[in-house]
């Protein structure tokens, strides 16, 4: 598990959920949480555009992956692309206490204990950069 990563996406705990959020200060939806806990980590992050809150389709979620500094691996990823419904696949940042997602049920940035109540479909660990 990524520390920084844990620790920035805790920082983010209770912000307001928004489809296609980007700004903490106006709500993150779970890309967003994704790409503003990376971007508290330093780094440099690319977002998709134009995906919907039901699809089939996670190639936005693949390229968004592969672009920021992620490595897929096959088990205890920092970042989980789970599979809520088959129409609905939802990313979430593990840490130690669970997994902390955009939840837009309730509105909000939120902490799930684990286990996970939905199949994982992929699962990545943040690349560390040499400066």
């Amino acid at each position: 598990m990524n520390a920084a990563l844990a620790a920035a996406a805790a920082s983010l705990l209770d912000t307001r959920f928004r489809l296609h959020g980007r700004d903490p200060q106006t709500g993150l939806d779970c890309v967003g949480l994704v790409a503003a806990a990376l971007t508290r980590c330093g780094q440099a992050v690319e977002v998709p555009r134009g995906y919907t809150m039901r699809s089939a389709d996670v190639q936005s979620l693949l390229h968004f992956a592969a672009a920021n500094g992620l490595r897929e691996v096959a088990g205890d990823g920092d970042v989980i692309l789970a599979a809520v419904h088959s129409l609905q696949p939802h990313l979430l940042i593990r840490v130690p206490a669970g997994f902390i997602h955009a939840h837009a049920g309730i509105g909000r940035v939120t902490l799930m204990p684990d286990p996970l109540p939905w199949p994982i479909a992929r699962q990545w660990q943040l690349v560390q950069t040499e400066d």
